[in-house]
């Protein structure tokens, strides 16, 4: 029989993936050995396996309950928009903020999931992505709504990855104890990109068209 586990064991192993996703995020995934990791949540090695089969589990886990925060971020803010009845704007708005603010409680996360997934299993990836996915599409709803006169064809995909262009490097130039903050970014972010889609001319071009190059 499995033995039980204590009531701490949720709360241990939350400081256990959040200290792998630090070490992965500033050393690599390959740069960082389970002892390491083991040292800093302050556990002997054979405790670690306690919580985790090996690094590979580590890491997957790390991406998968990263990408499940987010998408039950999606929820969160989409049932919050149904009760007060917020128009598309607002509710992306919301969705942009709440996104920008969140990474910033899970800039090792993302960091690792941007620069490590190539790791994973291909099982493990395809978790991902297919969560991945799933967000890019429940934005790509809500930009489509801002201007369906102007978004023709596929174009709300590619300016929804725009728009996490703009979101998902941030970690790169935007230090924690900087003069900005996330918070502080996140609603300049939102209207940047909402004002962006204001801005566009009614007439748009799909992806799928193909103009002739002009002569030169």
């Amino acid at each position: 029989m499995a033995r039980p586990r204590s009531s701490g064991y949720g709360d241990q192993r939350e400081l256990i993936l959040a200290q792998a996703a630090d070490l992965f995020a500033r050393q690599g995934y390959a740069g960082t050995s389970m002892n390491e990791v083991a040292a800093a949540c302050g556990v002997s090695k054979p405790a670690l396996y306690h919580y985790v089969r090996d690094k590979h589990e580590l890491l997957a886990l790390i991406c998968e309950e990263h990408i499940a925060r987010l998408r039950e971020l999606v929820q969160v803010v989409a049932t919050q928009a149904q009760a007060e009845a917020l128009d598309a704007r607002s509710h992306l708005h919301r969705l942009i903020l709440a996104f920008v603010e969140a990474y910033a409680d899970a800039q090792h996360e993302h960091r690792v999931l941007t620069e490590d997934e190539r790791h994973l299993g291909s099982a493990e990836r395809e978790r991902v992505l297919t969560g991945q996915r799933e967000v890019v599409a429940a934005f790509a709803r809500l930009v489509s709504a801002q201007r369906p006169d102007a978004l023709a064809g596929d174009l709300a995909k590619p300016l929804t990855m725009l728009l996490f262009g703009m979101i998902n490097w941030m970690f790169t130039w935007l230090r924690p104890g900087g003069r900005l903050s996330h918070a502080d970014m996140a609603p300049l972010v939102a209207e940047l990109f909402i004002g962006g889609l204001a801005a566009l001319p009614s007439a748009q071009l799909s992806p799928n068209d193909n103009p002739r190059r002009p002569q030169t």
